[in-house]
């Protein structure tokens, strides 16, 4: 069995592409397929068990007077086919350690505390331009058995006819993504993967699904 599938999180790789308008150039010439998001497996830690909210708020629970502790942040993006279409009405799971790198999961023995105002899970639809954000913590980096985790997001993505598993880096991580042994796995694509900067606080990546 792969090491990475019993490591000590939910392991993925997720990808951005360039926005695009379409499957033409500005003189009507064809565009190339978009490189599709690098796959990696989910790994153990996808939650076992959902708190009562899902929403794109992952920052404020209802009835809670205080907000999650951390950098709060907000990301958003499009699911593209890879000619460049947006995919509408595709699925997002989108689950991440909280500030401290703890994961809300039975089987994470970190000893960094659980913070009980994070909501630390998101399932989304995509809109009609298959746009999707959220608003949320930036996760902190952790130990596991394969070293040290730079600061991620997991993503399953679902369209009408493909499943991606996949994970989002931050491009101001550069030097913790060069140590990360599944970043560094990802080789020629681990550009993919990296979110770009838009602004203080915010990120842009758009997620391609080579099936649509």
């Amino acid at each position: 069995m792969n090491s990475l599938l019993v490591s000590r999180r939910g392991f993925a790789v997720m990808a951005g592409a360039a926005l695009v308008t379409g499957g033409r150039g500005a003189e009507g010439q064809a565009l190339p397929p978009l490189a599709g998001t690098a796959e990696s497996p989910m790994g153990p830690f996808y939650p076992v068990g959902h708190l009562a909210e899902a929403d794109a708020d992952l920052v404020w629970l209802k009835g809670h007077k205080a907000r999650a502790l951390g950098e709060v942040i907000e990301v958003s993006g499009r699911v593209l086919d890879r000619h460049g279409a947006p995919m509408r009405d595709a699925t997002l799971e989108i689950w991440q350690a909280n500030a401290a790198g703890r994961y809300a999961h039975p089987n994470d023995i970190s000893k960094a505390p659980l913070d009980p105002n994070f909501q630390g899970f998101a399932n989304l639809r995509t809109d009609k331009d298959g746009g999707w954000r959220i608003t949320t913590i930036k996760p902190a980096a952790y130990d596991s058995p394969i070293g040290l985790r730079t600061p991620h997001i997991h993503f399953d993505v679902r369209g009408s006819a493909h499943r991606l598993n996949a994970q989002m880096y931050f491009p101001e991580e550069a030097a913790l993504n060069a140590r990360d042994q599944l970043y560094k796995g990802l080789a020629d694509q681990a550009g993919t993967s990296v979110a770009v900067a838009a602004g203080a606080g915010r990120y842009r990546w758009d997620i391609v699904l080579m099936d649509g």
